[in-house]
């Protein structure tokens, strides 16, 4: 074999082997190409399929739905405050926790559990006064000196048995809690009555939309858009006691009556329809 048919035959050699290099990425391209176009249909059956997904169609009606339930208050919240003055941190702190111990142990000797007793607030500050002074010329210049601090502590008390709401307050009182207030009445179900208002208000809206197509002779295609608001007002009696200066540590304080009333949720829905 002579020297030029040994360069043909190498030359051959890497032309096949370029070719096949050139096939081989060819078909790597073509596969992942093939990939992304199949993951880019499945993402755009996906978004088909959510509410209000893709583009938004030109031809579409929205109507609105209110679900409204009633119920009966079956839990009691309230806030007792202590506040307590002395001429060291550690004076107020002792007087606080001495009342704050009686009434926590009176109301969990009652009943109340331990998560239901939470602190929402524990400060203590300086208590400064102007000292007074002779003034012999205008303007007169004062003193201000730290005479002692000042303690407040705020704990919110929640009642499961709401019959008891009001023997829950004299208990507090009676431990020499200076102040009750805050009193509120809610529903342990909130997330039930708020599905069931739900559930009345797109009923509505649904029976809306369909009358609405019949009118205008056209179909409903399916729900391209909602929204839904929330209205919550509190029919319960609110209240607030004051023990302070009542000696109410010293007598026996009588049960509030404590009207709870009735609550009302109610839903507010909005409903797009793609229509044809």
């Amino acid at each position: 074999m002579n020297s030029e048919t040994t360069t043909s035959t190498q030359t051959g050699t890497e032309s096949l082997m370029t070719n096949r290099r050139i096939q081989s990425a060819m078909t790597l391209v073509l596969i992942l190409l093939g990939a992304f176009l199949f993951a880019s249909t499945i993402n755009a059956l996906k978004e088909y399929r959510y509410i209000g997904g893709g583009i938004a169609p030109s031809n579409a009606i929205t109507v609105s739905g209110e679900g409204e339930v009633f119920a009966i208050p079956d839990v009691a919240e309230f806030t007792f405050s202590i506040l307590e003055e002395g001429a060291t941190v550690a004076e107020v702190q002792a007087a606080a926790s001495e009342k704050a111990d009686a009434a926590i142990t009176a109301l969990k000797e009652s009943g109340v559990e331990e998560k239901d007793i939470r602190t929402l607030s524990f400060n203590i500050h300086p208590k400064y006064e102007w000292q007074p002074v002779v003034c012999v010329r205008f303007p007169c210049e004062r003193t201000q000196v730290q005479v002692g601090f000042t303690l407040e502590q705020s704990v919110r008390v929640k009642v499961r048995d709401i019959d008891a709401a009001g023997d829950k307050l004299a208990l507090v009182t009676e431990a020499g809690v200076q102040s009750v207030s805050s009193i509120s009445f809610t529903i342990a179900d909130e997330d039930g009555l708020k599905a069931e208002a739900r559930k009345l208000a797109i009923d509505e809206a649904q029976a809306k939309a369909e009358r609405l197509a019949r009118d205008l002779g056209v179909s409903l295609v399916r729900v391209v858009g909602f929204s839904e608001d929330h209205y919550w007002p509190m029919y319960g009696m609110r209240a607030q006691t004051e023990a302070i200066g009542l000696g109410a540590a010293d007598m026996a304080v009588p049960s509030p009556v404590l009207p709870v009333g009735e609550n009302r949720v109610t839903s507010n829905v909005h409903i797009t329809y793609e229509i044809r």
